[in-house]
């Protein structure tokens, strides 16, 4: 009820703020100055109090690199789009051609879905046969046919800039890098590993569940040896049999370290048996003692932990589950794996 009336008075108050910087009409804003900054790393000044870049940051520093990202991404868009412009303008078939008349005639060449791309697909993606009629085909070939052309044109720009490197000179966004704790934490993998993974979840959150399955086991195949997989718990006050599962967790990993992840796997892939009863049959299947577990639970034991995982995730910042960290660079939500294993390789390489 403590952390609810908190989350509202906070919520209230950047309503109140938000209220204030946007709503007030022009001639009753406040007016400041712009001007270079009297040395670096100040961004204002008030009361003839200086705040510091650092200060500004503080809290924020996500959703700034997220944003950064975006802007980021947008002109890598338009430097492929310019670049793949470019290559075609050299090549003297291109002549009066369009720049997609181009692409048609001597990268796609006429690719089209086949009948059988077509039946194959609505088997995969279990499509009824008596929903299948010729609008449907039409549509699963558009898609297709949109999806050869993309991979055609990626791998035929892959060639040309293999021949031709391109340089850039734009600056990647920086991740910032946060301080988290790990003491008490459980953890898998030895403390002296070069890269360390946390992994903020939530156990009733899909989205947390489909990051466990899909990136967080993976990784531990790939880098087994050479990566710290740590759990920390930030179970969402929405989330009834959250916390409960988060004290769950720990309450396995006091008793049998090994067996706690096993549990933890069985919990993310029964999300709908969070009660006591299927945290109890979890852990028996994971070969802990059931009844232990339980009596856990009902001492709370473990929820001081949880708790503090809580409260170190509201100070970095963290809005949603999952959020995982590696070496300390936050990545927010259930991402492709492809980024997480690039950052990590890029760790183990420093």
């Amino acid at each position: 009820m403590k952390r609810k009336i908190i989350l509202a008075s906070c919520a209230l108050a950047v309503a109140f703020l938000v209220l204030f910087a946007c709503t007030q009409k022009a001639s009753s804003r406040p007016s400041f100055i712009f001007k270079s900054a009297p040395k670096q790393g100040v961004v204002a000044k008030v009361l003839g109090e200086e705040i510091s870049e650092a200060e500004l940051l503080k809290g924020i520093e996500a959703d700034v690199y997220e944003a950064e990202v975006k802007v980021h991404e947008t002109k890598m868009n338009r430097l492929r789009t310019l670049a793949m412009e470019k290559i075609m303008a050299k090549d003297p078939r291109k002549k009066d051609l369009s720049s997609e008349q181009y692409l048609d005639k001597f990268v796609i060449k006429g690719k089209k879905a086949t009948p059988s791309d077509i039946e194959k697909f609505i088997k995969e993606k279990g499509i009824p046969q008596e929903q299948v009629n010729d609008d449907i085909k039409n549509r699963v070939a558009q898609f297709l046919e949109m999806e050869m052309k993309r991979k055609m044109v990626e791998t035929w720009m892959s060639e040309q800039v293999a021949k031709n490197p391109i340089e850039v000179y734009l600056t990647k966004p920086v991740r910032p890098v946060f301080d988290v704790k790990t003491t008490n934490a459980m953890s898998e993998g030895s403390a002296d590993a070069k890269v360390t993974f946390i992994e903020y979840s939530d156990f009733q959150c899909p989205f947390c569940g489909k990051a466990h399955s899909d990136v967080v086991k993976e990784l531990k195949k790939r880098y087994s040896g050479k990566v710290r997989f740590v759990m920390k718990h930030y179970p969402l006050p929405f989330h009834n049999f959250a916390k409960a599962a988060a004290e769950a967790a720990l309450c396995a990993n006091d008793q049998d370290k090994n067996k706690a992840w096993k549990m933890i796997d069985l919990m993310f892939e029964n999300q709908a048996k969070l009660d006591n009863t299927g945290l109890k049959d979890s852990a028996s299947k994971a070969g802990l003692k059931g009844d232990d577990l339980a009596k856990c639970l009902e001492t709370h034991k473990f929820l001081p932990l949880v708790e503090a995982d809580i409260a170190e995730g509201n100070a970095l910042g963290i809005k949603s589950t999952p959020t995982f960290f590696i070496n300390g660079q936050m990545i927010l939500g259930a991402q492709a794996l492809e980024v997480f294993t690039d950052l990590i390789d890029e760790e183990l390489k420093k």
